[in-house]
């Protein structure tokens, strides 16, 4: 109950950043898209805030049916097709004033930052099984948000004001990550596993310990690349390949899954636009090549760190 609660409390704060974000947008003369920039988030922030708002005391009816949802999501995706869901403009600090503060505080901004992982690292081990790990994320970021407060003497309009630059500077891709998962979902359901498995009977030799080891890496890797989210891939390409191929013949089924789904994100690496990894750098950071910057980087690191998979694959699983 407490975990259902806390963790639909979440999405419901999310839910209000993006109100934040939406009524920021109204607000704005000058947004040159501000009524169909100010609907998207407007949308967004009722599907985590409504569609299950009920939970946080107890009450598991559906607020939002799951087929509205869909409808909402559909909307939101025309709205990016059309590219509507524009950037607005924020009240930043000057560069003088960043520049004085970087000297004031100099690397120990990082602290709230470092605080976040340790915070969640010791919330999920004291009371994992009460709260979950989602939950003790959530907890350990407000607990850093508010160190971070307090350690720069800034103040909470500042960091709504930035938490929605950074929302709309990602804007609708900070969608893909749920939407590859739920694509995954329907993928396994449509028995794509099992055809890929079918097509990969014929390429690889019945009881081939090391082949079958690299299809699955390498098939998680590139799955990925396609659906943009490991957790997607992994679904379809365990189904397809790693059970039957892997597992099958002897395999470890936790070292299997594990390194399984972590050479998948192998192949997160070699995209410039996949969900998990990549957002942050390519819409963020300040680089020239924002198309292929990022990937160029990391694509020999992925390389190396897939063929590192497969070997551990192969000498830890049997």
């Amino acid at each position: 109950m407490l975990k259902t609660s806390l963790t639909e409390l979440l999405y419901v704060m999310c839910g209000i950043v993006c109100f934040y974000s939406a009524y920021a947008t109204f607000k704005d003369d000058t947004h040159s898209s501000r009524f169909s920039t100010a609907i998207f988030w407007t949308i967004l922030g009722v599907i985590f805030t409504f569609s299950r708002f009920g939970l946080i005391w107890g009450n598991k009816e559906i607020m939002i049916p799951d087929v509205i949802v869909g409808y909402m999501v559909i909307v939101l995706a025309i709205l990016s097709a059309f590219k509507l869901v524009k950037i607005g403009k924020y009240n930043e600090s000057t560069n003088e004033f960043k520049k004085t503060m970087s000297e004031k505080i100099g690397n120990k901004i990082f602290i709230p930052a470092l605080s976040l992982g340790i915070l969640t690292f010791i919330i999920a081990q004291i009371w994992t099984k009460q709260l979950g790990s989602l939950v003790a994320l959530g907890i350990a970021t407000i607990l850093s948000a508010i160190i971070a407060i307090i350690y720069t003497n800034g103040r909470v309009s500042e960091m709504a004001d930035e938490g929605r630059r950074l929302l709309e500077l990602v804007g609708p891709v900070s969608l893909l990550p749920q939407l590859l998962a739920a694509l995954g979902a329907v993928f396994a359901a449509a028995g794509v596993g099992d055809v890929i498995s079918s097509g990969i009977k014929s390429v690889i030799p019945q009881g081939n310990i090391l082949l079958g080891v690299i299809a699955y890496c390498v098939g998680m890797a590139l799955f990925t690349m396609i659906m943009g989210n490991a957790f997607a891939a992994f679904a379809v390409i365990t189904a397809g390949i790693g059970v039957p191929f892997v597992i099958a013949q002897g395999g470890n089924p936790v070292i299997v899954s594990a390194l399984g789904l972590t050479a998948g994100y192998c192949g997160t690496l070699m995209t410039p636009m996949a969900a998990n990894f990549n957002i942050v750098p390519t819409a963020i950071l300040e680089i020239k090549d924002k198309k292929y910057g990022v990937i160029k980087y990391q694509v020999p690191v992925a390389i190396v760190m897939l063929i590192i998979h497969i070997i551990l694959m192969y000498t830890w699983a049997f």
